[in-house]
């Protein structure tokens, strides 16, 4: 048996893939704790997790779009949570001795402390763009990027002569996501590309299945964990979208109520977090408005359930790009599309099964990355040395 640590952030995107990992390592013996924020990680983990709390701090909502994303993603968030929690999470290496850490790669702190101990880690992409240097391009903007990650190496008072930077082990990098969606971005023989990652979550006994029309089809609304603060002017304008065709459509829009009008038309439902692998596997999803998410984009795709995606930030573009090129979906500009577009499109998008055939292809290609099979199976041999099994 191995003791394995997961360092993640307060992402439940993040956190769901991951912790389908660690079910499956459970399940062969091993001993999976977490660390992060207890608050947010217990629902989505249940009450028998062995969870390390890092503590409850507030961080500042990420803002606007292209390189003024990146950073407040960084300046906002990532920085700044790796500060706090570098200390705590030194405190739980400590106590609970791991053999090896699963960190993913907005959660920097996991990796500092891991070379602190000289202790084996694997990164966990959330996205295509971390997967290589996706800022080559712009010299200037990787430079600032590597001197935030140095500031931070320096905090954690280590040698300046042994930086590696923390986004990508040198060990084994585990993607759920796989080569079709990743056009000709490189890929490194350490680099498992494992696909979408299916795994049971906890129930929502709160979620109003009642309120499903099975005569309607079923359009699932989400714009991710950190989209609040930019999301509220899309979601208007797609529920006016919605409001257009009442009769035959349905929506799921998984937001905070504040997000969305007061006033919502029959057909559309508000929760503050839907089941969506639930959903998707009970077939009562159609299809799925997002912004481009890897996460939700696999695991759609693994449905076979085409997507409208509206991409805000970071690889998002990228990823609308290669679903709309294989013909699994549609792509639409999150600042300026109209309602009219929006409905227009899910129209296009529900009326021609072209769009489902393809996205269909590509969730079979992307399910035979493994998911959470292969990706133990690499965590296991990053413990034991071994090459892991063909």
């Amino acid at each position: 048996m191995s003791r394995f640590l997961w360092v993640v952030p307060p992402l439940a995107g993040h956190v769901n893939p991951a912790a389908g990992i660690a079910d499956e390592l459970v399940a062969r013996g091993h001993e999976v704790a977490w660390s992060g924020t207890e608050t947010m990680l217990r629902p989505l983990l249940g009450p028998e997790a062995r969870i390390f709390g890092t503590g409850n701090r507030a961080f500042r909502a990420m803002g606007g779009h292209g390189l003024a994303s990146l950073r407040s993603l960084w300046e906002g968030f990532v920085v700044p949570y790796a500060k706090f929690t570098l200390k705590p999470l030194d405190a739980v290496v400590r106590e609970f001795r791991p053999d090896a850490l699963l960190v993913d790669q907005h959660t920097p702190a996991g990796a500092l402390v891991a070379h602190r101990h000289g202790l084996p880690w694997a990164s966990l992409a959330p996205g295509a763009l971390e997967l290589g240097r996706p800022y080559r391009a712009l010299p200037q903007v990787e430079g600032w990027m590597t001197g935030l990650l140095e500031g931070l190496w320096q905090r954690a008072a280590l040698p300046a002569a042994e930086f590696t930077d923390p986004r990508f082990s040198p060990h084994l990098v585990v993607a759920t996501t796989g080569r079709p969606l990743l056009g000709d971005l490189p890929e490194a023989p350490h680099h498992a590309l494992v696909g979408p990652v299916l795994t049971e979550r906890p129930a929502d006994p709160a979620f109003p299945w009642e309120r499903l029309d099975p005569d309607r089809r079923t359009v699932l609304v989400t714009m991710g964990t950190m989209s609040d603060a930019v999301g509220a002017d899309f979601l208007h304008r797609t529920v006016r979208a919605l409001a257009e065709d009442g009769e035959g459509v349905q929506a799921v829009i998984a937001a905070h109520r504040g997000a969305v009008p007061a006033a919502l038309p029959d057909n559309v439902l508000v929760v503050e977090r839907a089941p969506v692998l639930e959903l998707l596997a009970k077939g009562a999803v159609d299809a799925v408005l997002c912004h481009g998410g890897m996460n939700t984009v696999v695991e759609s795709l693994a449905h076979g359930v085409p997507l409208l995606i509206a991409p805000i930030r970071n690889d998002q573009p990228f990823v609308a790009q290669r679903v709309a090129e294989a013909g699994a979906g549609l792509r639409v500009p999150f600042a300026r599309v109209t309602p009219a577009v929006i409905a227009e499109r899910l129209r296009q998008l529900l009326g021609d099964a072209s769009h489902r055939t393809a996205a269909e292809l590509i969730g079979r290609q992307l399910l035979a990355g493994g998911g959470a099979v292969t990706a133990a199976d690499r965590m296991e041999a990053l413990v034991t040395g071994s090459p892991p099994a063909a």
